[in-house]
């Protein structure tokens, strides 16, 4: 009898502390913020949040708590207070308020993996010329004369032994996607075990942006410190045997970027700039351009019509050139359907979960406040997935596409690059996380989508036509 009172009491001793520290949190920030009006919402345990049901739970996570508490609710992740936003007005004014007390808000840890010279990492004036130093070195004639055919060329030559061949494509897409991303950067494609040296400290690297700061071994946090030092070493070599051989360099990215800090006026002079650039570059495309390549893949295998409506397109702007044709501006431009196929699958995939944001001072939205100091999640997957703005959110439609695709051609024709990203969806509107105008990573990015299923839609013609 003893023995049942002592494991009841430590029953019911174990449920009032598991209720007290799991609305530690919310008491604690109700009491320090009492005259504010606050969004509703639960913010779970000391330190660590929600962040465990987050991750492990997914886009689920967002999704259910929408529908509990709204548009707007508060939780507590990355180790600190947040307020999560699906709502799409409010998400665009919150990306462009950078001078109303609303600035980029990124942990600390993605900070230390990306580099603090990044874009993702500066804001201010710092961000403002290091965009522009950036966006000087993708120029259009650099996307057009050199980006394009090398892209092509690329996967024409890998794509080539794929015929009557089993394969697992989620590992094909991350190692395509790499291989051309360095081949772009630094021309390493012909150094295999260098290329995947530098895969798997860039994966370890992407897997420690948003973990806990918990410097101990064996933790996430400590595996990605280790594969950023890593990384820092390599390409550190790497720069300055480039550096080293200027008569003998290549014509891609970092070939640009070390030409342009030889001039005393270029914001990136030092090699640690420069490494946090080629981390920068390299990851914005991997990570973009291999999840979404997958998927577009899947997509179309899913959707017979869809895939015979872009071998169509790309069968015809083939037809009567040699074998070895190589792809041009003009031929990207005409492949309407091909990339409405790679927006639908940006837009279905949604590849970033969305944008993080800090108040520097108290900021009502919405009828609530955000005290000063906390982060603001700006959710684009749930938005691009909004029954309002996307009839059918969940079925794949690339042709919902179409009519959008002939505006920003016209308003590419009357010289407004920078209105035609207003036309796209909210993941890929004008920030300060993304050089824009059409040289930005999701450009890059797009053009790595479209040539694939090109070169894709040749090899499944040839085999068709044996």
């Amino acid at each position: 009898m003893e023995l049942l009172e002592v494991v009841f009491g430590v029953a019911m001793g174990a449920l009032v502390v598991y209720q007290v520290l799991s609305k530690w949190n919310e008491v604690r920030y109700r009491i320090t913020n009492k005259s504010l009006p606050l969004p509703p919402g639960t913010m779970g345990w000391p330190l660590i949040g929600e962040s465990i049901s987050f991750w492990k739970r997914g886009p689920d996570f967002v999704a259910t708590r929408r529908r509990r508490f709204g548009s707007m609710f508060k939780t507590h992740l990355f180790g600190g207070p947040i307020v999560v936003c699906t709502d799409s007005d409010v998400n665009k004014s919150l990306l462009a308020s950078e001078s109303k007390g609303i600035l980029p808000g990124y942990p600390r840890t993605f900070s230390e993996m990306i580099g603090k010279w990044s874009t993702f990492s500066l804001y201010g004036s710092e961000h403002k010329a290091l965009r522009a130093a950036l966006i000087s070195l993708m120029s259009a004639s650099v996307l057009k004369e050199q980006l394009l055919p090398k892209i092509d060329e690329f996967m024409q030559s890998y794509l080539s032994n794929w015929s009557d061949k089993i394969l697992d494509f989620q590992k094909k897409s991350n190692e395509v996607v790499m291989l051309l991303v360095l081949k772009l950067v630094a021309s390493t494609e012909d150094n295999i075990a260098l290329t995947k040296e530098l895969e798997e400290a860039m994966h370890q690297v992407s897997l420690s942006f948003f973990t806990v700061a918990i410097n101990l071994p064996g933790t996430t946090y400590n595996k990605g410190l280790k594969a950023r030092r890593k990384l820092v070493q390599m390409l550190g070599k790497f720069v300055e045997e480039r550096r080293a051989s200027k008569s003998s360099r290549s014509s891609d990215i970092l070939d640009t970027i070390l030409k342009n800090s030889e001039d005393s006026n270029c914001v990136i002079q030092t090699d640690e700039q420069i490494i946090d650039q080629i981390i920068t570059f390299v990851l914005s495309g991997y990570e973009t351009s291999s999840i979404v390549l997958m998927m577009a893949v899947k997509y179309l295998h899913d959707h017979p019509l869809a895939q015979d409506e872009l071998r169509k397109e790309n069968l015809e702007i083939r037809k009567g050139k040699p074998e070895n044709y190589t792809l041009n501006w003009d031929d990207y431009r005409s492949m309407s359907f091909t990339r409405a196929v790679v927006l639908e699958a940006l837009r279905m995939a949604s590849i970033g979960l969305g944008f993080l944001r800090r108040t520097t001072v108290d900021t009502e939205i919405k009828g609530y406040v955000i005290p000063k100091g906390w982060t603001v999640f700006v959710n684009t997957m749930e938005t691009n997935k909004d029954p309002d703005t996307y009839p059918e959110p969940l079925k794949f439609n690339p042709w919902r596409w179409m009519i959008l695709l002939l505006l920003v051609e016209i308003l590419i024709r009357l010289n407004r690059p920078r209105k035609v990203l207003s036309f796209l969806f909210l993941e890929f509107c004008e920030t300060n996380e993304f050089i824009v105008d059409q040289y930005s990573s999701l450009s890059k990015s797009k053009q790595i989508i479209v040539i694939f299923e090109h070169q894709q839609a040749m090899v499944s013609g040839a085999d068709e036509e044996n």
